[in-house]
Formats: C-alpha cells, structure tokens, sequence
C-alpha cells in the first residue's frame, strides 16, 4: 500500500509548514498558559490505585534476583537502559503508593545499583545498549553474547532516574555516584553539547552518531546537564519546523532520514516523561511542582501534540494516543506517530517500513496525557485504557486503533511509565530536591580534575 502525501489531505489538513532558522517565542505568544487545560493532581481513587498495583505485577513476574534486573519485555531475560530506567521509575513509585514495603525497595535497588556499579562496559566507556537480564551480560538484541554499542538517549533518561533516586534517597548517592563515576563520557557529548551514540556493526570500526531528534533529544539531554555535562546543542529544537494539522502547529525536526538513517519521529512519549519527571522545567529550575514551565516552548510543544490527537478523535471518532510500542510478533516494535517522514499518522517500523496496521492506543500514551491535561477527552481515553490488564501479568501495551483488539505483550516500560504516571497525580514534578544535601562523590570527583581527566567528566558542577 502506498503512501498519501500529508500535502494532499486537503479535506484534514492545512500543510503549512513553517521553518525557523533559530528558535523564537511566536509559538508561546499564540499559545499563552490560559488556554492550557490543568494538570490532575490529589491522592489516587480506589480505581488508580489498584491500576499501580496490577501494573506493579509486571516487575515481580520479571525481576531477575541474581542481578537485580528486571526483563524488558514479559518473560525475555534481556533489557535496554531506556527499560531499566521505566523499572526504576515504578519502584520508586510502588514504594510510595505503599505496594512495596522499604525493605523491598532497599533490598531491589541495593540489589540494581551493585549490578550497575559492576557490569562490564562497551569498550570501557559506558553501558552497552543491551544486557542479559540473567547474569548481567552484555548482549546484542538478539539477546546473544556480544557488544553493540551504547545509546545516548537510553543513558540520558538512565541519569534522570538516577539523578532523582539519589536525591529522594541521599543515602544511596554514593553508590550511585560510584556507578556513574566508572563511566567514561568522551564521546558521547562533544565540548558543542551534541550527544553521540555508538554503534558497533560486525567487521567494521565503531562509529560515532549524532544521536537524538526533536523530544527525544531534548529529554535525554536533561539527562546529562543534570549531571553538569555542556548539553547546550542538543537542548536547542533547531533545526525543525511546523505542519499545520486540524488547526495546530505540530513541531518535527527537518534532518534528513534518507541521509542521516535516523527517523524523526513525532510522538507522545518524550513530551509526558519531560512534563512528569522535570515539570517541562530548564534543569536549572530546583523549584518544586508549579505550572510556571520555566522550559516553556517545550511545554508548548507538548500542548499541540495533546491538542491535535485529540482534534483527531473529534473529526474522525478515532480515539488517538500514539507513541511508540511492542508488539507480539515481527516486527516486535514501531513508531506509531503523529507526524514523521513527510506524512500524517505515520506507523513505521526502525527500518521505515509502513505498517498501519499496527496503529493503536498506547496505554502509557493514553495515560500521560490523562494526567497533564485534565479535559473530557482525556477522560475517555482514561475510560478506554484503564481496564486493559491482565490482573497476573500487567497491563497490555495498548490497543489496535483498527478494532483487531489488544496488543497483546506486556513490558517495563509500559508498566514503569503508568506507575510514574500515577504518581505524578499524587506528587507533581517527581524530580525533587533535599533542603540541605552532603558533599557528594560526584562533585569531589569534579574537584580533582588531575585523576578523572581520561573521562571527559564536567569541568563544573553548581552544587544543588
């Protein structure tokens, strides 16, 4: 089946784009904050609880006690640091919903934090993009012996979790500092703040890639200024542009995929963890949760991606909440998007094969979207999502847009992100910072410059 170009969907859309040399506030101007709906807040209903605690079922069924692991997706002893990171992210919200006791939280991430402190890395720079959940080797996505490099966006949201773990509970910053310190990052940011991924094919050198376009790239990037690494290149939306669709200037990054062999993608996924974890704030911004996004234009780019699915289910009835998924079979993921390649509602595969088929709900899509944006359409989806679990696995990926039913897997990301999901109602911004923090590893570490300097490690770290 061939494509329709987004330029003749006259009767759906306006294909307007508009290119920005460099980044302006025209968007914000238009899009002031009184015509964003609330964020919902307050304790979790009987009914949310009980979502955490089903999705919480996901992580006891695949928690590896050998190595403090959890599988990616249900019952494959493989895992990704994306992955890893969702994991951590439902612990520390399990932990204060009262699903886990202490105890087990301590014991899980003691159990995490010696593995991370002790695996082998790719090459001896950093983690390697996949790891046997089982004995906490490094594999290739094949789940096959082996190092294939290391992604820059996994190991940016990596340092998010980690960042907001040591700070909820400072008396593991030093083992999490001590992890982080094995890294070596010369060549996963350059002194312009750009990320590089590595990859490393059979027969050939390992090559260094830009890695990141417009959501993704951002987030991850928060990641490592965080930490006080210059990430200023990657922090900027430049290059993008805008598609008009139903009425909505939907931002999507102009790099080439036929030249560069990395889709942009315009999803929902990047956009909900930037709102939840980091309150759509610059990382400078220790202030807690407010609705002042002091990172404004991403907020409002994440406002017309809200605002457009839903525009979406008005004029056509189909319910959208797209993002990114696992599937059952071949090809076991896609990108299911709003805009990519030059095309509306674009379902893909990595490799850019078109799969409509495969279009569908995402529950974590769904889900984000219920809590930052308090509207009747959110509504429906929370109504349409809520029940879709299985009460011993977890909850299901998502559903067909095409009425063909369930996705039928269960994964850590799906179920971690839900249950940060959920305890962003009950909390706001989950990145929260202590009144008064110690000395720790880390900025002693960037203080004697003389015995890190082979890893590349900040110059300087504002204390916070």
């Amino acid at each position: 089946m061939r494509l329709v170009p987004l330029l003749c969907l006259t009767c759906v859309l306006t294909a307007c784009g508009n290119s920005y040399q460099g980044f302006s506030n025209d968007i914000v101007k238009r899009h002031n904050h009184w015509d964003t709906p609330e964020p919902r807040s307050g304790d979790l209903t009987e009914k949310e609880l009980e979502m955490a605690t089903i999705a919480w079922k996901y992580f006891e069924n695949n928690y590896q006690e050998s190595t403090g692991l959890v599988n990616a997706v249900n019952n494959y002893p493989s895992v990704t640091w994306w992955d890893a990171s969702s994991y951590l992210a439902g612990m520390v919200s399990a932990l204060e919903f009262g699903i886990v006791k202490r105890e087990e939280f301590d014991r899980r991430f003691t159990k995490f934090i010696t593995t991370l402190n002790t695996i082998d890395l790719f090459m001896g720079e950093l983690p390697n993009k996949a790891y046997n959940t089982q004995n906490a080797a490094k594999v290739d996505y094949a789940n096959q012996p082996g190092e294939i490099g290391y992604s820059a966006l996994d190991l940016g949201r990596l340092l998010i979790w980690l960042h907001i773990i040591k700070h909820r509970f400072p008396q593991y910053a030093s083992a999490i500092d001590s992890a982080v310190l094995r890294w070596n990052f010369c060549n996963v940011v350059d002194e312009n703040g750009t990320m590089f991924g590595a990859l490393l094919e059979p027969g050939k050198p390992v090559q260094y890639l830009q890695e990141g376009r417009l959501g993704y790239e951002e987030y991850a990037a928060k990641g490592f200024e965080l930490w006080g690494f210059n990430a200023e290149q990657a922090l900027m939306p430049e290059p993008y542009a805008t598609i008009n669709m139903y009425g909505y200037d939907i931002p999507y990054d102009t790099r080439d995929p036929r030249k560069l062999k990395a889709h942009s993608y315009v999803v929902t996924e990047s956009y909900v963890l930037d709102g939840i974890e980091l309150g759509w704030d610059v990382t400078s911004d220790s202030s807690p949760h407010d609705d002042d996004y002091s990172h404004d234009w991403v907020a409002d780019f994440a406002l017309q991606i809200y605002r457009v699915q839903e525009k979406r289910y008005h004029e056509t009835g189909i319910i959208t909440a797209r993002t990114e998924h696992q599937l059952a079979g071949a090809p076991y993921f896609v990108y299911d998007t709003i805009y990519t390649d030059g095309f509306a509602w674009n379902t893909i595969s990595e490799a850019g094969e078109f799969l409509p088929q495969y279009a569908a709900v995402a529950i974590k899509g769904a889900m984000g979207m219920w809590v930052l944006w308090d509207t009747e359409y959110t509504d429906l989806l929370f109504e349409h999502v809520s029940n879709v679990y299985d009460r011993e696995k977890g909850f299901y990926e998502g559903i067909y847009e095409n009425g063909t039913g369930l996705i039928n897997t269960f994964t850590s990301n799906n179920n971690g992100i839900l249950l940060e999901i959920l305890l962003y109602k009950k909390q706001g911004k989950l990145l929260q910072y202590q009144d008064k923090t110690a000395p720790s590893l880390w900025n002693k570490a960037l203080n004697n410059p003389f015995e890190y300097q082979s890893q590349c490690l900040p110059k300087q770290l504002a204390s916070q």
